[in-house]
């Protein structure tokens, strides 16, 4: 059982393929935390444990015909105002409860790549809120702390990993929801560019702005999540299909001067914070936030109000005595905008968004503090507006002005807190964010959450520091395959299962021993990209293993579904004569598959 103590996917996956765990075994695990810490607060509904291991022995079949499932048997958290099919949606308010006969998309495609969901999770009512405490399921707590808010509305979600009981949760980020749980839990929370995941299946917010987010132990873990769930949806009104248009950050912005409220413990840190980026190679560039702040005062201060009346104002007025008292006061306010109101208020928006484009023309991300404090559950309860609209103060602009953000913990108190930074860039930003996020996470020694566990992929994630050199397999080499121990006798570690970008094809070569397969890309071929692994090795390991590729393979570039390049096998176009192609099978193990019946 010594591997199922590490939460993070890459490990997980590792201790899988090596023998040394069963998710079966894992999954027993998992409901053994929840159920030791209890239902309340942190869940609204939990998936009974016989129905999680069906699902698990449906997935494990699944891989046993050849599908690729890059999250096969990872335990994860569902938001409750996201769907999961025949389960309650309540948004936080039980008497708005519906049962939906579909899941939303994003956890559909979850379910699709063998993850399992162990159930909803709390949030402040109706997604309104950023501190964890409007809900009658009763009021979360920092993971660190219980006299300290979780922060919200992503609530449950948040604990949920930073307790252990699963290695993601999907969240939602209208205002920074996806942002401050994972600063006050001591986590990594992306908020992706709006539209890159559907929000098909989800309690709308304020519909044109709301992101599914998704909160993890490490951005590797955020990322093996986000090239499931990210991805088109014709069927979703404000999908998006992703334009990676960022390379390397190198100029971070830093604002001239920032408002901590009188907390000299996250002033220093984030000051320390700030010294890290310049240690990692930044040049730190001085900004003006005003452009940004004055977007933020529109959310709660403007017509966008109106735009929470629009998704639930029906039913609070059907039901004021079911709604807590100060999301009613909050979603109520928004029926007195105009419409000309709502116009004034796009006007002023693009006059702000245009002003920070121009910043954006000088840096290629801000770095922020992700919250100015952190209050006690007394504090919030006592002033619920004037405290949430301070948390807000760094998060709020950010849907709005249509950036893409990711927070990272970056230290602690000496009480012993967490304090975080968030990373903020222009949309479809999201791979260069989770690059540099990564080394700045990683430079402050980091621990999973409230385990105190080190993180365990480091390995893995020093490629981007250049110490570590990623190579995609195919064929042979892949997990479980005859080669595969030429990768794991060099210490190499699995990273992450992902697929191909759309122009390449795989072909059986004819007469090799083993049987292995020929990757070619096809310029114009317009497919479903070719299941790979990806693993890590070290610039040494990787020199040797090169030494000893046998003709008609190479190593070359391979271009990735994220648009992201790594190493990996290539094969010689001569040695394609005679061979079959076997694309549409979608790789290597669909072929065996396919060949065993």
């Amino acid at each position: 059982m010594k591997a199922a103590t590490s939460r993070e996917i890459g490990a997980i996956s590792a201790a899988y393929a090596r023998g040394e765990l069963q998710p079966h075994e894992l999954l027993d695990c998992a409901y053994m935390r929840l159920e030791a810490l209890g239902t309340r607060p942190i869940w609204t509904s939990v998936v009974p444990r016989s129905h999680a291991h069906a699902l698990l022995d449906q997935a494990l079949e699944r891989r046993a015909r050849g599908e690729s499932l890059p999250l096969l048997g990872i335990p994860f958290a569902i938001k409750d105002n996201l769907d999961l099919a025949g389960f309650p949606t309540t948004a936080g308010c039980p008497a708005f409860a519906r049962t939906p006969k579909e899941h939303a998309v994003a956890v559909a495609r979850l379910l699709q790549a063998g993850a399992i969901p162990l159930g909803k999770t709390n949030l402040d009512q109706f997604a309104t809120g950023l501190v964890g405490t409007r809900s009658p399921y009763g009021v979360c707590s920092s993971a660190f702390d219980p006299l300290r808010i979780s922060g919200g509305s992503s609530s449950g979600s948040a604990l949920a990993v930073a307790h252990g009981i699963v290695s993601f949760a999907l969240g939602t980020d209208t205002a920074g929801s996806g942002r401050v749980p994972a600063a006050f839990n001591n986590l990594v929370g992306w908020k992706p560019t709006r539209g890159l995941v559907s929000t098909r299946g989800v309690v709308p917010a304020c519909r044109s702005l709301d992101c599914v987010s998704v909160f993890a132990g490490s951005v590797g873990d955020v990322e093996r999540v986000a090239a499931v769930i990210a991805g088109f949806d014709a069927e979703d009104a404000f999908s998006r299909a992703n334009q990676p248009n960022r390379g390397a950050i190198s100029r971070l912005g830093v604002p001239r001067s920032l408002e901590f409220f009188g907390d000299r413990a996250y002033e220093r840190l984030f000051a320390e914070a700030v010294e890290r980026a310049r240690g990692l190679g930044a040049r730190v560039v001085p900004i003006d936030l005003e452009p940004f702040l004055a977007a933020a005062r529109l959310l709660y201060g403007g017509p966008w109000v109106a735009e929470r009346y629009a998704a639930v104002g029906d039913f609070i007025e059907a039901h004021p005595e079911e709604v807590h008292p100060v999301v009613r006061e909050i979603v109520l306010g928004g029926r007195g905008v105009t419409g000309a109101d709502a116009f004034r208020g796009s006007y002023r928006l693009a006059e702000l968004k245009r002003a920070a484009d121009r910043t954006f023309d000088e840096v290629d991300a801000l770095l922020l503090p992700t919250t100015p404090f952190h209050p006690t559950v007394e504090a919030v309860l006592a002033e619920p507006l004037e405290q949430n609209a301070k948390l807000g103060l760094y998060t709020n602009f950010v849907n709005l002005l249509d950036l893409a953000a990711l927070a990272v913990p970056a230290g602690f108190t000496e009480s012993r807190l967490p304090f975080g930074v968030t990373l903020v860039g222009p949309a479809f930003s999201d791979a260069a964010l989770a690059a540099f996020g990564d080394r700045l996470h990683r430079a402050t020694a980091p621990t999973w959450g409230a385990s105190g566990l080190a993180l365990a992929d480091a390995a893995p994630r020093a490629a981007a520091a250049g110490q570590n050199v990623l190579l995609a397999v195919a064929g042979a080499h892949l997990s479980g395959q005859p080669l595969n121990r030429e990768l794991t006798s060099r210490k190499a570690t699995l990273v992450r299962t992902v697929r191909t970008a759309a122009d390449y094809r795989l072909f059986a070569l004819a007469n090799t021993t083993p049987p292995k397969p020929g990757l070619v890309r096809t310029p114009g071929h317009a497919g479903g990209g070719v299941e790979l692994e990806v693993w890590s090795l070290s610039t040494e390991a990787f020199g040797s293993f090169v030494a000893e590729v046998p003709a008609p393979m190479v190593i070359g570039t391979v271009e990735l579904e994220d648009a992201t390049r790594v190493k990996g096998f290539l094969c010689e176009p001569a040695a394609l004569e005679g061979s079959e192609d076997i694309t549409h099978l979608g790789g290597w193990r669909g072929f065996l598959a396919a060949r065993s019946r």
